[in-house]
């Protein structure tokens, strides 16, 4: 038995049949698919030809693109070399309140042995003969507004510090700014090192390195003022490098002014010419553009000059001024771009049907009857109450119809609960108040004479004490931060009033089965605002054509030219006067289109230092670029995959932080991607202006939707399985039969709609997809889409009280007590 189990039946491998393979030519289409083992040939580009570069042409590729670096490298350095060089701007900023930047711009010439000018003024410029270049020198006060210009315009940027005093707030203030807008290359230069402890020099040198790294990574090495020998290093790095631009500044002709004339008119002396001269740097300009002063506005161009000086003369003679100027370009009128920023609505350019004669004849007998009735009615009551501002007399109070009143007051009524109710359904005490007070500042007058007891005899006792206005402004304070808590907790939830329908109340808000898909016409129900704006029909393809214009200017980069503004107030010249000795003059160009107005959006984020809370149409100054502006900004969410299908884009009530927003405002059109800084209009804590976010711009785009969502919310009553009873959403059944067709839904992922109502007080019947908990939330999403206001205006730093002004200015030691200190 053992031994059968020992052998086990096998065939022998001799036995085993091998079938021959069938030759054929072609194989079947299973071997091949089993011989590819699932791999497919992939089909060549169409229009494309696909082939194997050799080592001949990869190496004519590598030089043709250094030779297009080499060529871009010699034209944007071309403009700092010959007779007729243009200087580099070194901006000197001082970081610490005992900085002397005059002595650090003092000690830069005498490095070379040039003598420094003591009443040159705030610039200064320095020919260095060992490397055939020139510098201009521009010294800056402590001053955030001057500080932020120079740095628009410099080449280079030296950074003024102390090797006994720290670098204060208001320093690092300028440092962050600075940062936001976009910097060029930076030499920190520290003064009063060798009064410094020789131990102790090199710590005092790794802790400057260490904070202006922070701030400015290229920053590697810290410079003594008090060294010659790193004083010549600056002013070689600064003549041998290639100044590093900044892209937004770069697409646009700009100018740091030398010398500023006014020529009066003789119709008005307040009114006149203003000659800049100056060299032209980012692009080249034409006349037919507009140039932008900073605080002033944008002014047209009559003409430029061209002023060529030579910083070397051929035969050792003096460097002149040439005595006759050349023209190079004129305004075209049929060209040139108007100062017109906005259109012109017409309001009755609308679809109307022109009634009959006839029709016409018995409407004006019928208003006349119905005034003489009207005016027979108030003689005979003595008289009719109007409610008009204080100060307005019975007899201008009688020009008043009585509809206007109605209409204005229901106007303002409807606005003021889309923009307040919104909110959370209901007044705070602060805001009640506050409309009290705005009552007080209007009276009821009869028209036959008498005032009602509002009048001007009890303007002193409603006049509000400081005790109550500190009350008032807490209390309003307070009510702020209680709706940014209750927005973040409990975002966009309303509760539904109990005392008004709540088709009445949402009746401009509408359901919408998706967010982002949904259709939502942008062109329906436009704000009269939207006919004063400019659209683009292809935003990008005219900035690329507006773009491609400069290259064809007359007036080219590094060209020394003179030009010449009309129409310009004489604010201007006082403003350049100060500026020649204390303040940079700085100017920029407008592309075509840039002074028109439009719908402007931009991305922020707001700061980590300000934690008050943030509302949208917050009056806010925003640094846009090169200009500055006042607005109330609508904030809505920033989707990083681009736009929706719809193009709508949830409305944010405050700024929230650590998001990035978008912002919304009517504002002149701006091409390319500048960056943006929003600052408070008076300072948070009354020492350095308070910066609120950053961003950059984005594309003027009118029909982008700010949709404003509120959300409705009920709680279960009774459930079955998929069935359930809610109340609390709606107070009556109409309601409830009016918002049926919109979708509702739960926290906790559900989704219905509502069956029938139930009862009279608001109770529904919903079904949903699923079952539904008891401790479940039922929710109903509205939309309303929001706009703008006009209320955008430039801001200008002449326009601001003492308190705003003194808020961009930093303390300042004066040089005797430095040298003491």
């Amino acid at each position: 038995m053992a031994k059968e189990q020992q052998k086990a039946f096998h065939h022998r491998a001799t036995l085993k049949q091998k079938n021959k393979p069938f030759k054929r030519r072609f194989a079947t289409k299973n071997s091949l698919r089993d011989k590819s083992k699932g791999r497919t040939q992939r089909a060549s580009v169409k229009g494309k030809v696909l082939r194997k570069h050799s080592r001949a042409d990869r190496r004519n590729a590598v030089r043709t693109e250094q030779r297009k670096k080499r060529d871009e490298l010699v034209t944007s350095t071309r403009i700092f070399t010959g007779r007729h060089r243009a200087p580099k701007i070194v901006a000197v900023i001082p970081l610490c309140a005992n900085t002397d930047t005059s002595r650090i711009v003092r000690s830069l010439f005498e490095c070379v042995d040039e003598t420094y000018d003591e009443c040159a003024g705030a610039t200064r410029v320095l020919n260095v003969a060992r490397f055939k270049q020139s510098i201009q020198f521009v010294e800056v006060s402590r001053n955030v507004l001057d500080i932020l210009d120079v740095a628009k315009v410099a080449d280079y940027m030296v950074m003024g510090l102390s090797a006994d005093e720290e670098v204060d707030a208001f320093g690092e203030h300028c440092l962050s700014a600075i940062q936001n807008q976009g910097h060029v290359g930076v030499f920190p230069v520290v003064q009063g090192l060798d009064l410094v402890a020789a131990k102790r020099r090199g710590d005092v040198r790794k802790s400057l390195q260490s904070f202006m790294t922070h701030f400015f990574p290229d920053a590697d090495k810290v410079y003594a003022a008090d060294s010659s020998t790193d004083l010549q290093s600056v002013l070689r790095m600064v003549t041998t490098q290639a100044p590093r631009g900044i892209r937004w500044r770069d697409t646009r002709p700009y100018m740091l002014a030398e010398r500023v004339e006014f020529d009066a008119s003789a119709a008005d002396p307040q009114v006149g010419r203003l000659a800049i001269t100056g060299y032209i740097r980012g692009a080249n300009l034409s006349a037919n553009r507009l140039i932008h002063i900073p605080s002033f506005g944008d002014f047209q161009i009559e003409h430029i000059l061209a002023v060529p000086v030579a910083m070397e003369a051929a035969a050792g003679a003096a460097i002149e001024e040439d005595d006759e100027p050349v023209e190079l370009d004129r305004a075209d009128p049929a060209l040139q771009d108007s100062l017109v920023a906005a259109n012109e609505p017409d309001q009755l350019n609308n679809e109307q049907t022109w009634p009959e004669d006839a029709e016409m004849d018995a409407w004006k007998t019928q208003m006349a009857q119905m005034e003489q009735q009207e005016e027979e009615a108030e003689r005979a009551n003595g008289g009719r109450v109007v409610r008009v501002p204080k100060g307005m007399s019975a007899y201008q109070a009688a020009w008043i119809p009585e509809d206007d009143n109605e209409d204005e007051d229901s106007d303002s009524d409807s606005d003021m609960s889309d923009d307040d109710e919104d909110m959370d359904g209901e007044y705070s005490d602060a805001e009640s108040m506050a409309s009290d007070n705005a009552e007080q500042e209007y009276e009821d007058v009869n028209t036959a004479g008498a005032t009602s007891v509002n009048g001007a005899d009890d303007q002193d006792e409603d006049l509000l004490s400081a005790e109550e206005e500190a009350a008032h402004l807490k209390a309003y304070l307070k009510e702020r931060e209680r709706r940014n808590r209750d927005d973040a907790q409990f975002p966009d939830e309303v509760d539904t009033p109990m005392d008004r329908q709540a088709r009445e109340r949402f009746a401009r808000f509408r359901g919408l089965q998706s967010f982002r898909t949904s259709p939502w016409d942008p062109y329906e129900n436009l704000p009269l605002d939207f006919a004063r704006i400019f659209q683009f029909e292809n935003f990008k393809r005219t900035q690329q054509r507006v773009l491609r214009a400069t290259q064809t200017a007359p007036a080219r980069v590094g060209m020394r030219v003179r030009i010449v503004l009309q129409n310009v107030p004489r604010d201007v010249m006082a403003h350049a006067e100060n500026a020649g000795s204390q303040r940079p003059f700085v100017m920029f160009a407008l592309h075509q289109y840039e002074h028109q107005m439009s719908v402007v959006h931009f991305t922020v984020t707001r700061s980590a230092d300000y934690e008050e809370p943030v509302r949208s149409k917050d009056p806010l100054v925003v640094h846009f670029g090169f200009r500055r502006y006042t607005v109330r900004p609508l904030f809505s969410q920033h989707l990083h995959g681009g736009a929706t299908v719809n193009n709508v884009h949830k409305f944010e009530r405050f700024l929230k932080p650590g998001e990035v927003s978008v912002g919304t405002i009517f504002a002149p059109i701006q091409f390319g991607t500048v960056p943006v800084s929003l600052y408070l209009p008076t300072s948070h804590d009354g020492a350095l202006p308070t910066l609120v976010g950053t961003g950059s711009s984005m594309h003027a785009n009118p029909s982008r939707i700010l949709a404003k969502r509120v959300i409705l919310t009920g709680a279960p009553f009774k459930i079955h399985t998929r069935g359930a009873v809610i109340r609390y959403m709606f107070f009556n059944s109409d309601d409830v039969n009016w918002f049926k067709p919109v979708q509702i839904y739960t926290k906790y992922g559900r989704v219905g709609h509502i069956r029938e109502s139930l009862g009279t007080h608001g109770y529904m019947k919903c079904f949903f997809d699923g079952p539904i908990k008891q401790m479940d939330t039922v929710c109903m999403n509205l939309y309303k889409r929001v706009f703008p206001k006009w209320n955008t205006e430039l801001w200008s730093e002449h326009n601001q009280t003492d308190e705003q002004k003194r808020q961009w200015i930093g303390p300042v030691v004066e040089p005797s007590v430095a040298m003491e200190i």
